[in-house]
């Protein structure tokens, strides 16, 4: 049976971080949060191993002034990280940080609690704007498509959303807005139920449409995220049957000049 994904995705601001917040950053994910025993390192196949027992910061940290980029996996694939910053300045707003792991460790209630006390604390380390969490089958089909090339040969992928200085593609399970996001939505935020709806450290808010991530792509999950989307305002979402892209965006300017 395939194995389905919870994915979190912290977006970066532009540039690529120092290496000692990457040494802070997964001092943090292993040391105090211990979400799974780290093995592999690397680049997509994590050929780099880590000496069995010991966690070696130093290796990964070389690896990261050379490469600019990493993943770090487990002994299978069940669990892994990608942090990968925007390196080339082509598109500076699509760095990223992704957190893969079972979808059925959301069940446990305890999980849950210390998974959002995660993504809040990373997302003040690392000045993020939004960090989205879902199936991650979900993220892939609000994120782009494949649509057929114009010479009717072959197929091309197509994005939604690149970005979030494009707007949004979508909701999901949890979505966690930085001050971009709160200034765009301003007053209509405080429109959501409480039950959907929490204030978290930092002047950061949750919106999360459903309790659980397998609610996701189910007509419940859709019908609650709708909902939440016309709430917040249907013009700064992509509105995929029209393929329409949003019309509201975000204020990130003032992070090109900050870096």
């Amino acid at each position: 049976m395939a194995q389905r994904y919870l994915r979190t995705r912290i977006s970066l601001l532009p540039g690529v971080p120092p290496t000692n917040t990457i040494r802070e950053l997964i001092h943090r994910f292993f040391t105090e949060g211990r979400w799974f025993q780290p093995v592999r390192y690397g680049g997509v196949g994590m050929r780099e191993r880590f000496e069995p027992g010991s966690f070696d910061l130093d290796a990964l940290a070389a690896y990261y002034d050379e490469s600019k980029y990493f993943y770090i996996g487990a002994k299978t694939d069940r669990d892994f990280l990608h942090f990968s910053p925007e390196r080339h300045g082509e598109y500076p707003f699509v760095g990223s940080f992704s957190w893969y792991t079972s979808i059925v460790e959301a069940r446990k209630a305890r999980w849950r609690e210390a998974h959002l006390r995660q993504v809040v604390e990373i997302m003040h380390l690392l000045g993020s704007p939004l960090a989205q969490s879902g199936l991650d089958d979900d993220l892939q089909r609000k994120r782009d498509r494949i649509e057929p090339n114009a010479d009717g040969f072959g197929s091309s992928l197509v994005f939604n959303i690149r970005d979030y200085s494009e707007g949004l593609e979508g909701l999901y399970w949890r979505n966690v807005f930085g001050a971009p996001f709160v200034d765009l939505f301003g007053p209509r935020l405080d429109a959501i139920p409480a039950s959907q709806r929490q204030s978290l450290d930092g002047g950061l808010v949750l919106v999360q449409p459903y309790e659980l991530p397998t609610q996701a792509m189910t007509p419940e999950g859709d019908a609650a995220e709708g909902q939440l989307i016309a709430t917040l305002g249907r013009e700064s979402f992509f509105d995929l049957p029209t393929l329409t892209k949003p019309t509201r965006v975000p204020d990130v300017s003032w992070m090109l000049h900050k870096h």
